[in-house]
């Protein structure tokens, strides 16, 4: 049952990325947008979302924020095929990059940092920009459940995204340490709940949290470079480098951690709706 199920989605998907190729960029965007906002609740309920804002008390309408939510998956989405074109400058005028001097300096100085950020709108240009502007870098990610649509979406990864993939799990943290021992940069998302994470404090609640970042400045003395990306004009992006954090190694992983994800909250408030709230952040 869930071979078939798989299967449909994959099919599904593949027909909404040719229909995309040819409506092009900005249409598709907002086509993704609908398709999202209306027909999104099937598959990622609205009240998961609602449930999430009201633990971190978000004091917004709650409705209406998720409505966007979903939407923002539509366009990310239906972005997908055109990411290419964010590669290969076809589409440069709809990204600008605040901070775009701290990627030159890395570049310059062959530094290896960590760079974190969170499945903000459109998350995925993030990694793009970093690999364009000259710096080798591993970026993780989480492999998708529909094995079929995740090599879809690693093939678009790894041909326009960032090259070098990094798969979570024990393999993938070995994976980690090779890159780094080269003076390669490492590129994560912080937000999303995981299973070998610690129970560290976001938006004033428990939530399992990765450590991994906090290891790898403590272990190989990285400084850190938060990233966010926020979207204008429906279809345009402004994405801010910050300058590379270098940490006091003597504080625990706990503490490294917390203040991470106290910056990942600074910038989920910048524009609530342009965050991901489905994800399961609290689950015990």
């Amino acid at each position: 049952m869930k071979k078939i199920k798989h299967l449909t989605q994959f099919v599904i998907i593949n027909i909404l990325f040719f229909l995309f190729k040819i409506l092009g960029f900005k249409i598709s965007s907002y086509i993704g947008y609908l398709i999202g906002r209306f027909i999104g609740p099937i598959f990622k309920p609205k009240n998961l979302i609602i449930k999430n804002l009201e633990k971190a008390n978000i004091e917004s309408n709650h409705k209406d924020i998720a409505s966007n939510v979903l939407g923002n998956y539509g366009r990310i989405l239906a972005e997908y095929v055109h990411l290419k074109n964010f590669r290969n400058d076809k589409l440069k005028n709809y990204i600008s990059i605040v901070g775009i001097e701290y990627l030159q300096q890395i570049k310059k100085n062959k530094q290896k940092v960590v760079f974190i950020s969170g499945h903000f709108n459109n998350f995925e240009l993030m990694a793009m920009q970093i690999e364009k502007a000259g710096i080798e870098c591993a970026a993780i990610y989480r492999p998708l459940n529909n094995p079929y649509l995740n090599r879809t979406m690693e093939k678009i990864r790894t041909r326009d995204i960032c090259k070098i993939q990094i798969k979570k799990g024990r393999a993938g943290t070995r994976d980690i340490l090779k890159y780094l021992k080269e003076g390669k940069s490492i590129a994560l998302m912080i937000d999303q709940r995981v299973r070998e994470g610690e129970k560290i404090p976001f938006f004033k609640h428990l939530a399992t949290t990765t450590t991994i970042p906090a290891q790898l400045i403590k272990k190989y003395d990285c400084a850190v470079v938060p990233i966010y990306i926020e979207r204008n004009k429906q279809n345009c992006f402004k994405m801010y480098v910050s300058k590379p954090i270098k940490l006091d190694k003597s504080k625990t992983i706990n503490q490294i951690t917390l203040y991470l994800n106290n910056i990942l909250e600074k910038m989920i408030l910048k524009n609530v709706d342009q965050w991901i709230w489905s994800h399961d952040r609290w689950k015990g």
